[in-house]
């Protein structure tokens, strides 16, 4: 059946707009081209829309001939105005941006452990309202939020967990009643596959898993252009993961033992150290990220002899102490979960098992080498993909993506060099053909999704048809 002549006009008018969202400012003519409508209908539509306050006219195209036809039509980007929160255990970052989402303003707060419930929700709304006010905005339409833990799939609040500040859960309720806003939360790690997928390393993916490398572990899985949440909202809680060489098992409330105790950040720090890299700590990142960069620095300048233990890396053993600075212990598990405890030494006493590196033999290690001493840089980004590709090849053996993009601060900082490491193993470990890409946002890819998120929820009200 034909739809009615309204609900023609109403699929005309969100094309139109989708146009001008994707492609930037129109002639009547090109949106004429693009949509296929009539001279007419279009010309019909562009008045709507200018009388509802979506679109007005920008400026003109670069064509000689001047005229009704040559005026560019872009959408109002103050017709609403968004903020975007990424909310971590140490501290809040936020942005406050337009329709289209330029960003206006930004600002982060850093909230310490000890902050009571009350005073921490405060202080970031308080974040919020001065950074709305920095960039001119009256009124906030939407509200991003990304935060670690679970999303209830059946009311989109964040789910209560031990591991987690009583503020995160708070947080939402406080932001909706101050600035009578349309709040979303969404897990930090489905947002940062979001970003990656539509302004980031899988921009041509409609299936793949993002793995999530920074303060902890996770996963995000985006199956034929679909995120992925799961039952309970748990999909890609990787940091649970049963995985060979921690000496241990996770449990319902706490990682260690899971996949977080050979990857999180802290463990990766104790594995740099026991290479001999050390670096420089970066203020609002993880440590491991610095490490991680620092080696790739070594690798790629030429600085560091080749490995000069044989074909496979040289595990560190013992215990080695991991520096506090940057925050590379976090309290939350993987994307979510219970309290983390200190990642159990990787050594021979930990129960790894031989053939978990790069090497093809597997058999008995050598003594770690000196700190600085030669390949200590190589053999910990050796040792490191190790232990990725480990989490990745369960993940893939499973899901079949087809690819994986290394995401976070350390994903980005690791690199293409990282990347390729991971990609070689892979090879050797699963049947299943799978691309590995360097995530190319790094840490900002949460803010980045939770403005993408505010900006799609506020422009499918804004555009959705008027009820007649």
């Amino acid at each position: 059946m034909p739809a009615s002549p309204s609900t023609a006009r109403a699929i005309n008018d969100r094309l139109a707009l989708r146009l001008l969202q994707q492609e930037g400012p129109l002639t009547a003519g090109q949106l004429k081209k693009l949509t296929g409508l009539s001279r007419p209908s279009v010309a019909d539509l562009v008045e709507r829309l200018a009388e509802a306050g979506l679109i007005g006219v920008v400026g003109e195209s670069g064509e000689q001939r001047r005229g009704p036809n040559a005026r560019l039509y872009g959408i109002v980007a103050d017709r609403a105005h968004l903020a975007a929160l990424d909310v971590r255990t140490e501290g809040v970052a936020v942005v406050v941006a337009d329709l289209l989402g330029s960003v206006l303003a930004e600002a982060s707060v850093p909230i310490a452990d000890e902050t009571d419930t009350g005073p921490a929700v405060e202080q970031a709304v308080a974040l919020v309202e001065r950074t709305a006010k920095e960039a001119g905005v009256e009124r906030l339409h939407t509200v991003g939020v990304g935060a670690p833990g679970l999303i209830d799939p059946a009311t989109g609040e964040l789910r209560d967990s031990t591991g987690l500040p009583e503020w995160h859960r708070r947080l939402a309720a406080a932001l909706q009643e101050r600035f009578q806003a349309r709040v979303v939360v969404e897990n930090e790690t489905n947002l940062a596959a979001l970003a990656e997928q539509r302004d980031g390393a899988a921009r041509d993916r409609d299936t793949f898993v993002l793995l999530w490398l920074g303060h902890g572990i996770g996963a995000a899985v985006v199956l034929d252009g679909v995120l992925r949440r799961g039952a309970s909202g748990g999909t890609g809680e990787i940091g649970f993961l049963p995985v060979p060489g921690t000496g241990g098992m996770p449990s319902a409330t706490d990682c260690e033992g899971g996949f977080h105790s050979l990857a999180g950040a802290a463990a990766i720090a104790e594995l740099a150290r026991g290479y001999g890299v050390v670096a420089p700590v970066v203020a609002h990142e993880p440590y491991a990220a610095a490490l991680v960069r620092e080696a790739v620095s070594r690798v790629d300048s030429g600085s560091e002899p080749a490995l000069a233990f044989g074909s496979e890396p040289v595990l560190a053993s013992g215990s080695v102490s991991v520096p506090e600075a940057g925050g590379v212990v976090d309290s939350s598990a993987g994307s979510g979960g219970g309290p983390r405890s200190s990642p159990r030494p990787l050594g021979a006493e930990a129960g790894r098992p031989a053939g978990l590196s790069a090497g093809s033999g597997g058999g008995p290690r050598s003594s770690p080498p000196p700190f600085g001493g030669a390949g200590s840089a190589s053999g910990f980004l050796d040792e490191l993909a190790d232990r990725v590709a480990l989490g990745a090849a369960s993940v893939i053996a499973v899901l079949d993506p087809g690819c994986v993009v290394l995401a976070g601060e350390i994903g980005r900082a690791g690199g293409e060099v990282l990347a390729a490491r991971v990609r070689e193993r892979l090879g050797r470990m699963t049947p299943l053909p799978t691309e590995v890409r360097a995530g190319t946002l790094g840490g900002g890819a949460v803010l980045r999704g939770a403005l993408l998120v505010a900006r799609d929820g506020a422009q499918d009200e804004l555009f959705a048809p008027p009820e007649r």
